[in-house]
């Protein structure tokens, strides 16, 4: 792979494992983020390099950093958006440490080494590199670095959007939600997916309502009993399969490639991508129990019991007629089905057809032999979906080409990306940039 040849690149590499290193060895678990030492070493770092760099105080101990290099302004601003926050750490289920970046055969263990401190590092190289070749810039270059993305982002870029819009007006933004893979539906095949829209992120509320009493007693009206029941009912619901036009243009382009067989209908395409969950889930509504709370004592029985229920919409599903179609499959009268969070607005998409993604698909297209790029929608929540509420054209893409098993990194146990990987990103991160602001 060989892109910009004036750059030897292996000290680069060096340098930036270093940082990524460095980088996974600060704790930045959401909750409770505690994001200000990452922010205060990569503004450091930034600003050690001769860049102007802003802070923004979000909440105590909770920091945005932001960093330019300048243009003439012939082009409105590009920036780089990276979140500093990650998930939490199940330790128990981990066999690799996961605030040491341990490197050990070619990986790079650690939470967020693919969700984001990978990509935060790529985009601070891109920073680095462009200041050192003392290239004219035709446009402003923001380095971006965000709290508390994967807690909703209310005190991360929503903040940001709504408090200081002036830090994040720019023409393009680049930050995550799509990279390359180098299966599809369980065949090798190296297609990268760049993300121009995101499913709608809506939680909702099972609360039971039961008669508490005695455990050794028979009993009939018991609230973890009639949650269960509520909870098995939407597992076994099969939900339908629909065509957005957004996966519509990726569905054409792959059938067109050869990566998935052509359908006649979305029963056809259903047969095709249920065993396949990531594809199955850029076409149906999901819905996963992810909390679970009843009970105070082991021989009381519960008068509530309640769960949580993350749902991810497709873009144009009406959240209140979601909630009524759960309520209807649940059909209980004892469970109530709340709302517990969403966004103000949902998802917009944005054009494909801009300058920047087609500079994408020409830099991996050169780089990547038999490279397959193509507009996706990415069925998580990124911080991208604020940026295109205003209108700005915010792709989610990391250049690097995740195995499945770096993929089940994302929120999961020993997360870790391939040295070779994170060189990728590196590399193509800095071309991508390069050839968008000089």
């Amino acid at each position: 792979m060989t892109t910009n040849g004036t750059i030897n690149w292996q000290p680069v590499f060096d340098e930036a494992l270093d940082f990524f290193v460095n980088y996974l060895q600060i704790d930045t678990t959401n909750p409770p983020g505690n994001e200000k030492p990452a922010a205060r070493w990569m503004g450091q770092i930034l600003s050690e390099a001769g860049m102007e760099v802003e802070y923004v105080e979000i909440q105590p101990e909770r920091e945005a950093v932001f960093a330019w290099l300048r243009g003439d302004g012939s082009k409105r601003p590009m920036m780089l958006c990276n979140h500093l926050d990650v998930v939490p750490v199940e330790e128990t289920y981990w066999t690799k440490p996961a605030f040491e970046g341990l490197i050990e055969d070619g990986k790079i263990y650690g939470r967020g080494a693919v969700d984001m401190k990978g990509c935060g590092i790529m985009h601070l190289m891109t920073m680095l590199l462009l200041q050192r070749s003392n290239a004219s810039l035709k446009r402003d270059l923001v380095f971006c670095g965000v709290p508390d993305e994967e807690a909703g982002s209310v005190w991360g870029m929503e903040w940001l959007c709504k408090h200081r819009p002036d830090l994040v007006d720019v023409e393009f933004e680049l930050s995550e939600g799509g990279s390359g893979s180098t299966q599809l539906m369980g065949k090798e095949a190296d297609i990268f997916s760049v993300a121009t829209n995101e499913k709608d992120i809506c939680w909702l509320q099972l609360t039971s309502i039961g008669t508490p009493g005695h455990g050794s007693r028979p009993h009939y009206d018991n609230s973890a009993v009639h949650l269960v029941n509520a909870l098995s009912k939407l597992a076994a619901w099969e939900r339908p399969v629909t065509i957005t036009p957004s996966t519509r243009i990726w569905l054409d382009r792959l059938v067109d490639e050869g990566h998935i067989p052509a359908f006649d209908s979305e029963d056809e395409l259903a047969a095709l991508i249920t065993e396949h969950p990531h594809v199955h889930a850029m076409f149906i509504n999901t819905l996963n129990v992810t909390m679970v709370n009843s009970g105070i004592k082991a021989n009381v029985i519960p008068a509530k019991s309640e769960a949580v229920i993350d749902c991810r919409l497709l873009p144009g599903q009406d959240r209140e007629d979601w909630r009524r179609q759960v309520i209807e499959v649940i059909d209980d009268e004892r469970i109530e089905v709340e709302f517990s969070g969403w966004d103000q607005d949902q998802p917009v998409e944005v054009d494909w057809d801009t300058e920047l993604y087609h500079t994408i698909e020409a830099v991996v297209t050169e780089a990547v032999e038999d490279a397959t790029v193509v507009p996706s929608t990415c069925v998580g929540g990124t911080d991208n979906r604020f940026l295109r509420q205003q209108g700005i054209p915010a792709y989610g893409f990391i250049p690097v080409l995740l195995s499945p098993e770096e993929a089940s990194g994302f929120h999961g146990n020993d997360e870790h990306m391939t040295v070779e990987n994170f060189n990728m990103g590196v590399e193509l991160t800095y071309e991508i940039v390069r050839r968008m602001v000089t």
